[in-house]
């Protein structure tokens, strides 16, 4: 039968091994790491990051995180490399290798390689003495005891460590490059972080359902307003300007508060001085403005121009939350 809490035991014992081997990777640093971000961020070309195994794939992962803050990098497996790929490495390119032995065979023949192309060679290691630390320009250590695996021998302490550091870099070259959230959504346009960082206001407005009445229109216009243009409010209008607006829940208490709507305008019941969000806002501050006080709709204008209502339901369709 399976014990429950020796799983969760196990889970937890592997999550603390590797919060240890992450932790003391603060003691490893020295400025063999600086001077890595330096010629990195120096270099006319590119970053290529190269591995094999299991580091082959935390070596991915750390070019898609370089790529998508503004350091251009490529993956370069290690094994292919010497059967054709190594033209992918180009003369300014700085090469990362990730290795945690750092005598791994593939590595032993491609290390040499790169040396004669004259590329600055950075190492990610555990054995800062094997070939591949003796090799490289600088040698960013990795080194961890012990694996989480009760074997000691799958790859997890060791990869986390590869990871971490790969991560450091990248947040090291971000700062260096004064890295926006602007600049970051250049490389994520699409998908909800895409749009949570590019989509404006004006981009999802719907100006042909547009609802607004006159000052001293009746309660019947108001009505039909709303229910035509089906956003549930309404738009107090005059001379272009937003003075009010007017949502079904305004009509169901006025309805509750008289028996007769004849004489009544829209300035008697309208809700004065509304939220409002600038057309060349984002989506996104559109978004915590509903969220902050709790309403459905928010006026659009445009230097105080009124351009429309937009919808949280608008928005929950882009898929932005």
């Amino acid at each position: 039968m399976i014990n429950k809490e020796n799983i969760l035991a196990s889970a937890k014992s592997t999550i603390l091994s590797e919060s240890e081997a992450v932790a003391n990777l603060v003691n490893l640093l020295d400025e063999n790491f600086a001077k890595a971000v330096e010629i990195i961020y120096q270099s006319p070309g590119r970053l290529v990051v190269t591995g094999i195994g299991k580091s082959a794939i935390i070596a991915q992962k750390i070019v898609a995180t370089l790529n998508s803050t503004g350091t251009p990098s490529l993956f370069l497996h290690a094994s292919e490399a010497i059967h054709g790929d190594l033209g992918m490495v180009q003369p300014g390119d700085v090469v990362i290798c990730i290795s945690k032995s750092g005598n791994s065979p593939e590595i032993k023949v491609l290390v040499p390689l790169l040396k004669r192309f004259g590329n600055k060679l950075i190492a990610i290691t555990g054995n800062v003495t094997s070939f591949l630390g003796k090799e490289a320009d600088y040698t960013l250590n990795t080194y961890v005891t012990t694996e989480a695996c009760p074997n000691n021998l799958a790859p997890t302490n060791s990869t986390t460590a590869q990871l971490v550091i790969g991560d450091a870099i990248a947040v090291c070259l971000m700062e260096l490059r004064n890295f926006t959230a602007e600049d970051f959504a250049k490389y994520h346009p699409g998908g909800a972080l895409g749009k949570k960082l590019l989509l404006r206001v004006r981009d999802m407005l719907d100006t042909t359902h547009k609802p607004s009445v006159v000052p001293d229109a009746d309660i019947k216009t108001v009505i039909v307003e709303i229910s035509e243009k089906r956003l549930g409010v309404t738009a107090v209008v005059e001379d272009g300007k937003i003075i009010g607006i007017i949502t079904d829940g305004d009509i169901r208490r006025m309805l509750n508060k008289t028996d007769t709507i004849t004489g009544l305008t829209a300035q008697e019941i309208m809700t004065k001085n509304p939220k409002t969000i600038e057309s060349s806002e984002l989506v996104s501050d559109a978004l915590n403005i509903l969220e902050d006080f709790s309403i459905t709709q928010l006026v659009v204008v445009d230097h105080g121009a009124y351009q429309g209502v937009l919808h949280l339901h608008d928005i929950l369709k882009e898929g932005i939350v």
